[in-house]
């Protein structure tokens, strides 16, 4: 019986006409024609962008139910969710069980590469039950070619515990849009190196996760306008930020700012709320409490005109 490729027909595999003789190019050729390559990622990606809106609601609504997002992969798609989940407490200061990421092979494929986890259907499955997930709870599957057998099957679980099902991949074709919640699937076309879903393919992911999550949590009210009012003060450039950030808003000096935060024991919003509107740090509280903590709603103040003067270089207050 002739053997037969499940691979061979996959986008993710297909061999880049315009790379055939990348072994013989100069350097700087190179570097030009990978810089092109990626050029098509973003419009890949902005092609999905309704999907991504969607996916964005979604888990926006999951998570400020109580719910929670679970990010699953393997190879560079697993690391990548990795990342994203990892930068979610320092940046928007949530619970690290909120955003957690499941690799196939645990921890040691993380630095290491472990060939051959994420053919395990049946492992992907157990991860998902292992967690306890819930309908709550959203679950992302992420696989460049689609048929990652890992993800396959930590989404069936999923889905049979009536989570939400994401699926992220550069497969459009996949058969799994007619299974899962939401199909988010930028076409990136051939890899400058035949199947190394690492380059165009990795960009791509990594960039819808981006949208996926930043944009979830700020329309949960972790950010005051652009600027990270949730951020946690666990290292001297994050609590300069912090720093920063209360001084920005408030318009007062650093010092100012460095005090408003030490009687707000490093909350930055309290600290923000407190020093425009007067109030102790329980009632500055209970104003981001009954604002469901969006710092805009606390203390009803634009912040364009403020951060816009800035921007120009206009002292803090000017008119």
């Amino acid at each position: 019986m002739p053997y037969h490729s499940k691979w061979r027909d996959l986008p993710t595999e297909a061999i880049n006409r315009d790379t055939l003789g990348i072994d013989q190019m100069p350097v700087l050729d190179i570097v030009d024609l990978m810089n092109a390559e990626d050029r098509s990622v973003v419009a890949a990606v902005h092609r999905e962008r309704d999907r991504i809106a969607l996916g964005v609601e979604i888990i926006a609504d999951a998570l400020g139910k109580g719910g929670r997002l679970f990010l699953v992969g393997a190879g560079t798609s697993g690391r990548l969710g990795i990342v994203e989940a990892a930068e979610m407490p320092p940046t928007f200061g949530t619970s690290p069980s909120l955003v957690r990421a499941v690799m196939a092979g645990g921890r040691e494929a993380v630095f290491r590469s472990r060939e051959g986890v994420e053919d395990n259907f049946e492992e992907g499955a157990r991860s998902i039950s292992r967690l306890r997930v819930t309908r709550r709870d959203v679950v992302i599957g992420v696989s460049a070619s689609g048929i990652t057998q890992f993800v396959r099957g930590a989404l069936t679980s999923a889905r049979n515990k009536g989570a939400r099902v994401l699926f992220i991949t550069c497969w459009p074709g996949t058969e799994l849009q007619n299974y899962v919640d939401l199909l988010i699937a930028p076409a990136v076309g051939a890899e400058v190196i035949a199947g190394s879903t690492r380059l165009k393919a990795g960009t791509a992911t990594k960039m819808v996760l981006n949208m996926l999550t930043t944009i979830a949590m700020i329309r949960m009210g972790k950010t005051y306008g652009n600027l990270m009012v949730d951020v946690q003060t666990g290292s001297q450039k994050l609590r300069d930020r912090a720093r920063r950030i209360v001084a920005m808003v408030t318009g007062g000096t650093l010092e100012d700012a460095d005090a408003a935060l030490q009687r707000a024991k490093g909350n930055v919003k309290a600290a923000i709320v407190m020093r425009k509107a007067g109030l102790s740090h329980a009632a500055a509280l209970k104003r981001l409490r009954d604002a469901n903590g969006f710092v805009r709603r606390a203390i009803g103040e634009e912040l364009e005109p403020t951060l816009s003067g800035l921007i120009d270089g206009e002292p803090p207050g000017h008119a």
